[in-house]
C-alpha cells in the first residue's frame, strides 16, 4: 500500500509541473488545442482626420511674401501662373506681386490643398480676372495680336513652321515669354493649312510700331 500511494503522489505532481509550464492551461484551465495561434487585440480609436488651418488673404502682397506666410500657416503644395495668359514663369518670385488665390482664404482648410497664386509683374496692373492662356488652334488662324507669342506657340500645332521678328529692332527673341504679338501672317480668320507662320514682337512693355 505504501509503494502505490507513493507513485500515485509522483504522478500528481508530475500533472501539476506541466500545467504550471503552460500559460494557456495557466490561464484558461483548458488544455491548448495544437496550432491555434494567440488572439491578437482589436485595435481601438478613430482613424487620423487630416489637419486643418486657416488660409490668410494674400492678394496684393509680393509672391515670395506670399509663399512665406502661406508655409507659415502650414499650406506647402504652392503653384503659381501668370495672370496675363501669357505663360511666363516666375523664375524670381520676389519680382511678382499677387492677384489672384485659389483657394481663396478662409478657416478649416485642409493643409494638403494646392494653392495656386495668379501674378504679374511688380511694374504691371493686375487683370480684372485671370487671362486664359489662347485656345489651341485648329483649321482656322486664330487673332494673336497683344498676346505672348510663348502662349501663341503652345497653341499653334506642334509640327508648324514658326518664324518670329523683332518688330522694333534687330534683336534676337531668346525668351518669348517676354515678348507679345505686334502682326501675324496669315491674317486671323485664314485656313491653316500647314503652311509657314511668321509672327513680329515687341517686348511685353513696348507698343507695338
Amino acid at each position: 500500500m505504501r509503494t502505490h500511494r507513493t507513485i500515485t503522489l509522483l504522478a500528481a505532481a508530475g500533472i501539476l509541473a506541466l500545467t504550471a509550464c503552460d500559460p494557456q492551461v495557466a490561464d484558461s484551465g483548458k488544455p491548448a488545442t495544437p496550432g491555434t495561434p494567440a488572439a491578437t487585440p482589436a485595435a481601438s480609436g478613430p482613424a487620423p482626420s487630416a489637419k486643418t488651418a486657416a488660409l490668410p488673404d494674400l492678394v496684393g502682397k509680393g509672391l515670395q511674401t506670399a509663399q512665406d506666410e502661406a508655409q507659415r500657416a502650414g499650406f506647402f503644395v504652392l503653384t503659381s501662373h501668370d495672370a496675363l495668359g501669357r505663360e511666363r514663369l516666375q523664375a524670381l518670385d520676389r519680382n511678382w506681386k499677387v492677384c489672384s488665390q485659389t483657394p481663396g482664404p478662409g478657416a478649416g482648410l485642409d493643409t494638403k490643398t494646392a494653392v495656386d497664386f495668379g501674378a504679374v509683374k511688380l511694374e504691371e496692373t493686375c487683370p480684372a480676372a485671370d487671362a486664359p492662356p489662347p485656345k489651341p488652334a485648329g483649321d482656322v488662324m486664330p487673332n494673336f495680336v497683344g498676346q505672348g507669342m510663348k502662349a501663341v506657340r503652345s497653341a499653334l500645332p506642334a509640327n508648324a513652321s514658326i518664324t518670329v521678328k523683332d518688330a522694333v529692332q534687330s534683336r534676337v527673341v531668346l525668351q518669348e515669354s517676354n515678348w507679345k504679338v505686334c502682326t501675324q501672317d496669315p491674317k486671323a480668320g485664314a485656313a491653316l493649312t500647314g503652311q509657314p507662320l511668321t509672327f513680329t514682337v515687341a517686348k511685353t512693355e513696348e507698343s507695338c510700331p
